[in-house]
């Protein structure tokens, strides 16, 4: 075998760059570029580049990192952390601990606060490029043939870049609710709900999935009365196990959160500087009228593949709106690949960067793979919820033998100590191979505690494996292992 060959041949050696000058064309611009900087477009930019791709980055934004770091992922988190802490205190549970405060809430200290952390990622990022030598185009770009994309700049002027490969990752935009106009001031989208200027007295949110919930729990903590109206039965979208839904909606509930299941919005108007919201249950047709002063609309999210120029090259969307891809990210447009919310799968930001990744080490010559089934979901309230793999009503209807093995975090000694004890972790193991199948975790940290989870089923782990695996005491994660003892022999330690 050549030389050459066994280098090919060899996975750890990604080497793109190695033999691509060898065909350049004085015509072409990049090897590589990437629409929409996002957590999956500026990761794979840089990965791309890191592989020896001469990369360009395209985007429309004024800032880098996309809806995850501007007004989505990071700043809701600036303030579900902050506002947590403001409950904390209002509410006597810092006094509990003897720590004796009076609060008062300075709301525009607690926004800038989010903006200084969104300040320092998204530049960041610009500096990562820099530092990776990623070309930054800031424009609309739109794919004019199978290797060209054409960005139009804020000035009017438009920059032609003729690239090898096109990887597709413009994100997503929120999904619309028809006959309700957004206005970001009194009817919000979650970007609106992040930069509120004063905390509605009332609040209503139409949606109870993930985004609802947390920013609906922000202004709840801060003193808004908040009510997510909600079609399904059930809370937290859509792969929560519902055990853990039904225990995630009476904590929230018990917080002050109102809810209103099983019902649809049919409309909504502005009455006297109000809103009214028109609602009606899906069981019984009963009617209502919700008044309120602020409107969160959370139904979801789109895939952002409108005026990208996919018909340029004929390339079709499927129902949904999404570019379907192969197992590479790869179109039916053989020079044209595409990652995260605008294919198929869940609208995560960490989805999204292992795909980039992925996909782009795949055009190197690399190995694609990614198991969905090992993808986290997390929701940062509090407590937070989080899990991976199978719930337990999936398990049932793909008739999965199973076993569960459950652990309270009240006989956890780290949670009780801090005095946090609301919420459990629950794992689900195969019943005859003791192969971990799924883990859903409510309580605090369990954002954190979930990587550990993912890790074990990544690599295949039986609920033995964790079992017997030693974790610190004391720590939360210490529950993780005691409900795999409890999968595993049917028999906890600390838990009677």
């Amino acid at each position: 075998m050549s030389i050459c060959r066994q280098v090919l041949m060899r996975p750890s050696v990604l080497r793109y760059g190695l033999f691509a000058s060898r065909s350049y064309s004085s015509t072409t611009d990049a090897d590589m570029v990437v629409i929409g900087a996002g957590p999956g477009g500026y990761v794979a930019a840089i990965k791309a580049a890191q592989l020896g791709m001469k990369t360009v980055c395209i985007e429309k934004g004024a800032t880098l990192g996309g809806t995850c770091l501007n007004v989505g992922c990071i700043p809701s988190k600036a303030m579900l952390n902050n506002s947590h802490y403001y409950h904390m205190a209002k509410h006597g549970d810092l006094s509990s601990r003897g720590i004796e405060v009076t609060p008062t809430l300075n709301l525009d200290k607690m926004l800038k606060a989010k903006e200084t952390a969104v300040k320092g990622l998204t530049g960041g990022i610009a500096m990562l490029f820099k530092a990776n030598k990623v070309g930054h185009i800031n424009g609309h770009g739109t794919i004019t043939g199978p290797n060209q994309v054409t960005v139009k700049k804020a000035d009017g002027s438009t920059e032609v870049v003729n690239a090898r490969n096109i990887l597709v990752a413009s994100g997503s935009e929120v999904t619309p609710f028809p006959g309700i106009e957004i206005d970001e001031e009194q009817i919000v989208s979650s970007t609106g709900a992040l930069s509120l200027k004063q905390v509605p007295k009332k609040m209503v949110v139409i949606g109870a999935g993930v985004i609802g919930l947390e920013l609906g729990s922000v202004w709840q903590r801060l003193g808004a009365e908040v009510t997510a109206v909600e079609f399904l039965g059930h809370v937290g979208g859509m792969g929560i196990d519902m055990e853990v839904s039904k225990l995630f909606q009476r904590t929230l509930k018990k917080q002050g959160m109102n809810f209103q299941m099983n019902t649809k919005v049919t409309g909504a108007k502005k009455v006297d500087g109000q809103i009214v919201v028109s609602v009606e249950n899906a069981k019984d047709g009963k009617t209502q009228d919700l008044d309120c002063d602020v409107l969160l609309v959370s139904i979801g999210r789109r895939p952002y593949t409108a005026n990208l120029g996919l018909e340029n090259v004929g390339l079709s969307l499927d129902n949904r709106g999404r570019i379907p891809v192969n197992d590479r990210y790869q179109s039916s447009v053989p020079s044209i690949y595409a990652i995260g919310d605008v294919i198929a799968g869940p609208m995560l930001a960490h989805k999204a960067e292992d795909e980039g990744i992925i996909c782009v080490e795949g055009i190197a010559g690399g190995p694609v793979h990614l198991d969905y089934n090992c993808i986290p979901s997390v929701v940062y309230t509090h407590p937070e919820v989080a899990w991976v793999g199978k719930p337990e009503e999936q398990l049932k209807e793909e008739g999965i033998a199973y076993k569960v093995g459950k652990f309270p975090f009240i006989a956890n000694s780290r949670a009780k100590t801090n005095n946090d004890v609301d919420g459990f972790v629950k794992v689900l193991g195969d019943k005859e191979t003791d192969r971990l199948l799924g883990v859903h975790i409510i309580g605090a940290n369990a954002g954190e505690m979930i990587a550990e989870a993912t890790l074990a089923m990544e690599y295949g782990a039986s609920c033995e494996d964790i079992a017997r695996v030693c974790h610190p005491h004391p720590t939360l994660s210490e529950a993780f292992r005691e409900a795999n003892l409890q999968a595993y022999c049917g028999k906890a330690i600390n838990n009677v």
